[in-house]
């Protein structure tokens, strides 16, 4: 069993940075994908990106791309999102999760209890 506990989230205004951390515990942390995902007020949970178990491949949706960046610590049983040039939505929590493979759908293993990123214009 892998626990997730995320943290760094926060309230910032539009083209500020954040860095969301997400501490994994209690299970193999290196054998997983690791993957981020949002959730917006009255909206579905979404894909932001996901790091393979080696860190060597990571993927992000269109939105984020060039302004979002994964990455992992296997020393630390940590994988992290920097987040850079905020925009008002990029405003959700956000989740961490853990999975036998790599995919932007939401069929991961364990989940975080989330994170709140509010945005202000």
């Amino acid at each position: 069993q892998v626990q997730l506990v995320e943290s760094g989230g926060g309230l910032v205004q539009a083209g500020d940075s954040l860095r969301l951390s997400c501490a994994a515990s209690g299970g193999t942390f290196r054998s997983y994908a690791m993957g981020w995902f949002q959730q917006a007020p009255g909206k579905e949970r979404e894909f932001v990106a996901v790091i393979s178990w080696s860190g060597g491949t990571t993927y992000y949706k269109d939105s984020v791309k060039g302004r979002f960046t994964i990455s992992r610590d296997i020393a630390k049983n940590s994988v992290y999102l920097q987040m850079n040039s905020l925009k008002p939505e990029d405003t959700a929590v956000y989740y961490c999760a853990a999975g036998s493979r790599m995919t932007t759908n939401d069929e991961y293993d364990y989940w975080g209890q989330g994170t709140q990123v509010t945005v202000s214009s």
